[in-house]
């Protein structure tokens, strides 16, 4: 079990058939902290609306998981996005899931005692805020581009290549989604500087990085569709993006244990039936 500082998660967009919740469940498994931010965008409200919910069980787990750090002292702060937006109306009036508090954005002071504005970013996004029906029109024309990249992605692998993520390709070559994500960084940035602060931490545009902008520190910690990545605050102050792969844990149990496996091979040589289990080959990287 590793702990940090913080933790800044966003965009698991729960209910969704994408949502990479087994990944951010095992995730908060073994990384935990002293304060856990979910920056938005954490349930996908639009997909009732759209009448496409998909809710699993691995959906469940990563509540209860949440839940359960809470539970045990860790500070949850909620933070409201535009695919869970029906939050808002209700935070004015101090409504909280349990130990779990709600906020539009706040303020984390990191362990280098500078002020981070900790926002999901959709209210500094053009799109979202002036045209909903065009933001709704590109949110269904990701889902288009997720379905297609599942395909092609199986495809790549039967003929053994890794995974490509054909959206994060788009973002960096298409000019007007590279305009897009520099003007909503510069929005952000903007914003920090008149306001007083020294940062900002956000999520929505699905695109991890940290990077100085114009003297103010943009941190943003990605997305649970594709990415599968976490900002982390170590204790001495230094920020670091994880990402994630470990889907589960592959634990030695007696049913994969190395005598176990000699007798299955034993036994599929001489063509006797034994019952056995699945080996999860699974990793972690950190970038």
């Amino acid at each position: 079990m590793k702990t940090y500082r913080s933790i800044f998660v966003s965009d698991v967009h729960l209910g969704t058939k994408d949502s990479q919740a087994s990944k951010l469940n095992n995730f908060l498994k073994h990384n935990t902290c002293d304060t856990l931010y979910l920056v938005g965008d954490i349930i996908d409200a639009w997909r009732i609306q759209q009448n496409k919910w998909r809710w699993k069980q691995s959906h469940t787990n990563v509540v209860r998981r949440i839940l359960g750090h809470a539970k045990r002292g860790t500070r949850v702060v909620y933070i409201a996005g535009n695919h869970d937006e029906f939050l808002r109306p209700m935070i004015p009036y101090g409504f909280s899931f349990g130990l779990v508090e709600i906020h539009n954005q706040t303020e984390h002071i990191g362990a280098d005692g500078k002020h981070y504005l900790v926002t999901h970013g959709d209210l500094f996004d053009g799109i979202t805020r002036l045209a909903p029906w065009l933001a709704f029109l590109g949110d269904k024309a990701y889902d288009f581009i997720l379905s297609f990249n599942s395909k092609f992605n199986w495809i790549r692998h039967k003929f053994g290549f890794g995974y490509f993520s054909l959206s994060q390709y788009l973002k960096a070559r298409v000019k007007k989604a590279v305009d897009f994500i520099f003007q909503f960084e510069k929005n952000l940035a903007a914003y920090c500087k008149k306001r007083g602060f020294d940062g900002v931490i956000c999520g929505h545009i699905h695109h991890a990085e940290i990077k100085d902008i114009d003297g103010v520190v943009y941190m943003n910690d990605g997305d649970w569709v594709e990415s599968c990545t976490a900002l982390v605050e170590h204790w001495d102050g230094r920020w670091e993006i994880v990402t994630w792969t470990k889907e589960n844990d592959n634990v030695d149990t007696d049913n994969t244990s190395s005598a176990y496996k000699r007798l299955k091979r034993r036994a599929g040589t001489d063509r006797t039936d034994v019952s056995g289990s699945t080996d999860l080959s699974t990793g972690i990287k950190y970038n």
